[in-house]
């Protein structure tokens, strides 16, 4: 395959669709995962609509949260479609509740699927980027892993430490061609935050500078614009696209 192969995790949520879109549009075949038979579905009809499946795209079923489970997936993926050459880690989940109310079983699910799915894929993958001598690695973070936010110690914390991962193993790889790079997204305008009861989600819109939600298709031209060789002294960044809801340096 002539084409380069981008694997997006959680590549069927709003987010994760906006950037198969993006990447696949961008001249790559893309490879969504996801874990929940029938969420497939929706991704389907929604790449079809852009006349991007078939020789474009694929999908891929697979737990993020196993270790095993995702060895076994990028070896099959490989073996039908050829080596990742980009990595998007877009899977998540939340599980709101305030510090003294939440279980450990709201923690680790969190921390698991935001968190350690980033080492689970990544490692399974790094050493074929390592040999070719390109890659790109592509990690979905928050604007809350920066600012914090009440009733999200799980999810600012695993957010938070994916900006440690990306600017560590950014250091690691970047003389063998591969860069690591966050894209920190605020508010975006998916299924999930538009299920926000209304008057709840005035308020986090008043809140914006931008005074706007963000559309999933600007945090997918974000990915794609590090994904691709004008990025490629670009490295250990975090790329924040929130409306100016947090800014720093």
């Amino acid at each position: 395959m002539d084409k380069k192969l981008a694997l997006v995790t959680g590549g069927v949520g709003g987010i994760g669709t906006a950037v198969c879109k993006r990447l696949a549009a961008d001249g790559m075949f893309v490879v969504a995962n996801y874990a929940i038979p029938g969420s497939e579905e929706k991704w389907r009809r929604e790449m079809a609509a852009a006349g991007l499946n078939g020789t474009s795209s694929a999908l891929a079923f697979g737990d993020v949260t196993d270790f095993d489970a995702m060895g076994e997936m990028v070896r099959r993926i490989e073996a039908e479609h050829g080596p990742v050459a980009v990595l998007v880690n877009c899977a998540g989940i939340t599980r709101d509740a305030v510090f003294r109310k939440m279980t450990p079983e709201q923690w680790r699910s969190v921390l698991s699927t935001n968190l350690d799915s980033v080492f689970n894929v990544t490692r399974h993958v790094i050493d074929g980027m390592v040999e070719r001598g390109w890659g790109r690695i592509i990690n979905i973070s928050s604007v809350n892993a920066v600012r914090g936010q009440f009733g999200q110690t799980n999810y600012a914390s695993a957010k938070a430490g994916l900006l440690g991962f990306t600017k560590s193993l950014a250091q690691e790889v970047v003389r063998k061609g591969i860069t690591v790079n966050a894209v920190s997204p605020g508010y975006v305008q998916t299924d999930m935050v538009m299920a926000i009861r209304e008057d709840v989600r005035r308020k986090i819109v008043a809140e914006i500078p931008a005074g706007r939600l963000a559309m999933p298709e600007e945090v997918a031209d974000a990915v794609g614009f590090l994904a691709s060789d004008k990025a490629s002294y670009i490295t250990g960044t975090n790329l924040s696209v929130n409306g100016g809801l947090h800014m720093y340096a």
